[in-house]
């Protein structure tokens, strides 16, 4: 299960209250950075603009590829370990907006995790550290430490002994 709190709403669906939840300045001011740093060729300066103004954090030698997306709204819930790598044009959500309630979880990314291209990263979600993403998986659920996943639904498909073992098996 994802560890997200959740907040229930009345009325209309809770995209329509979106800026009772956050602040439309802030939205606005995330998005000019987060569309900067998409285009942004460069991995430090991207890295800086991230965690200057959007306050994510982010480990040093980590990598975001061009068109990664972290989230708008609340980016300050992301957090990424060190000398890992997010895919192009992956996505990193640290809300969801449903009919009768929104949602909100903290992202947590380990050290030297490999998030390949076009996954999408759900609220509340952890991925242990050394662990593999394979491309265009949806990340719905805790991911154990060096394990390597993937698909839509995303499953284990080697365990961190498994890997190991097929690491040795091919020196």
């Amino acid at each position: 299960m994802r560890k997200t709190e959740r907040y229930r709403v009345t009325s209309n669906n809770s995209l329509w209250q979106i800026y009772k939840t956050v602040p439309f300045l802030k939205v606005c001011k995330n998005f000019i950075f987060i569309q900067i740093g998409r285009y942004t060729p460069s991995l430090a300066v991207k890295s800086w603009l991230y965690k200057t103004f959007l306050r994510m954090e982010i480990g040093k030698h980590t990598a975001l590829a061009l068109m990664v997306m972290p989230d708008v709204m609340f980016p300050e819930k992301i957090h990424i370990g060190k000398n890992s790598i997010i895919g192009y044009n992956t996505t990193i959500l640290a809300h969801e907006y449903l009919i009768d309630e929104y949602r909100l979880g903290d992202v947590r990314i380990g050290d030297e995790v490999m998030v390949g291209a076009n996954c999408t990263i759900l609220p509340g979600v952890t991925i242990g550290d050394g662990a593999v993403i394979s491309a265009a998986t949806l990340v719905h659920e805790d991911v154990p430490a060096g394990s390597f996943v993937g698909g839509n639904p995303m499953r284990v498909i080697y365990t961190k002994e498994e890997m190991e073992q097929r690491q040795l098996q091919q020196k």
